[in-house]
């Protein structure tokens, strides 16, 4: 090769044709014209590669964090990043309840539609109807009848009414109890980062599904206890009014027929009267203070403590059980290593470029 090149060169220096422009011909001189040229145009093009090699390394990267990161080995990062993804399930999990997603709307049907339906629907026309109202009447004096009024059957007829409000209120508990578990699984589903690790996902919702069931049964304890508060100690004053109102309008002259009319239907009829007007005042009041109960107990506490069992039993775990609750899919393990190595050569290539784009 190198004696053909000097043969060549020896052939244009003696051209007569060629002798003048012997410097500018041969396939050495074409050679470092075409490499001149090509290095002009690798130059011109350099900007445009960087930026497209630019933009793919951005691209790996955010695919990188969509899938997350490898997770680190020691039991200590494993712990954090277990703690983080709770955190970031709490985070939509109060989004929905807060108004950021739906579903926490629910809870309010519940307390604006639902209870007051169930209220209406107590069979107090039954319970209170002129036939039981004597019955409950004279049974409650036993062999000894009443003096003067019949409290003990007021007392009766009373606390069986009040009796019927714990079914609504139990099943608002169990209403929103069910719309807060349904709101955990919808939770865990829109978590980005717990899609990678089954798992952790399971033991989220048993453990959420586990804090709900204690707020259930507290929630239960406290509304069955505003009932029966209502049973224990009568508001007195209400029927005062009640006895004394009659007597402002009643003439003397009727005095004996009312002592006639005491085991009449219209005396009957006269103390149901008063008791579903006592129970519908009991109902305004429950119907206002279920829900707030309902809310404290549940809601508030769903939003505050739901993980807080949770977190003691996972710091309590050694580093194999960590490893076990970070477990993901081997699909997914492949996938990032794939994209890891495509992102090591693009940063290769880059570095290259920069290290001979400005000499």
């Amino acid at each position: 090769m190198i004696y053909a090149r000097r043969k060549e060169q020896e052939y244009f220096e003696s051209s007569p044709e060629y002798g003048h422009l012997a410097h500018k011909m041969g396939s050495e001189y074409l050679a470092k014209l075409l490499s001149q040229h090509l290095e002009h145009v690798i130059r011109q093009r350099i900007p445009s590669i960087l930026a497209l090699i630019n933009k793919t390394i951005d691209e790996l990267n955010a695919e990188l964090d969509r899938i997350g990161r490898p997770i680190a080995v020691d039991s200590g990062a494993q712990l954090y990043t277990i703690l983080e993804l709770c955190r970031a399930f709490d985070r939509v999990f109060r989004e929905h309840l807060d108004g950021g997603r739906p579903g926490g709307d629910r809870i309010y049907g519940v307390f604006d539609h639902q209870l007051p339906a169930a209220l209406k629907k107590l069979p107090f026309d039954r319970h209170l109807s002129t036939k039981n109202v004597q019955k409950v009447v004279s049974e409650a004096d036993g062999y000894q009848p009443h003096l003067i009024a019949p409290e003990q059957g007021y007392r009766r007829l009373i606390d069986g009414s009040i009796t019927y409000f714990k079914g609504p209120a139990d099943a608002s508990v169990d209403a929103v109890h069910f719309i807060l578990k349904e709101l955990v699984r919808k939770s865990i589903a829109q978590t980005e980062e717990l899609k990678r690790f089954p798992t952790l996902q399971s033991e989220i919702a048993a453990a959420a599904n586990d804090s709900l069931e204690k707020f259930r049964e507290e929630s239960r304890k406290t509304v069955v206890r505003l009932v029966d508060m209502e049973s224990s100690y009568l508001t007195v004053e209400f029927f005062r009014k009640l006895h004394l109102e009659p007597e402002k309008n009643q003439n003397p002259k009727d005095t004996n027929n009312s002592n006639i009319d005491r085991y009449s239907d219209n005396h009957f009829r006269r103390i149901g009267s008063n008791v579903n007007a006592y129970i519908n005042m009991v109902c305004d009041t429950l119907r206002n203070s279920i829900p707030k109960a309902v809310v404290y107990c549940q809601v508030r506490e769903a939003k505050r403590a739901l993980l807080n069992n949770f977190y003691v039993q996972v710091g309590r775990r050694e580093k194999e059980q960590l490893g076990q609750m970070l477990d993901e899919d081997p699909a997914l393990m492949e996938k990032r290593s794939q994209i890891a190595k495509r992102l090591e050569l693009y940063k290769s290539a880059r570095d290259e470029i920069d290290s001979v784009a400005w000499k």
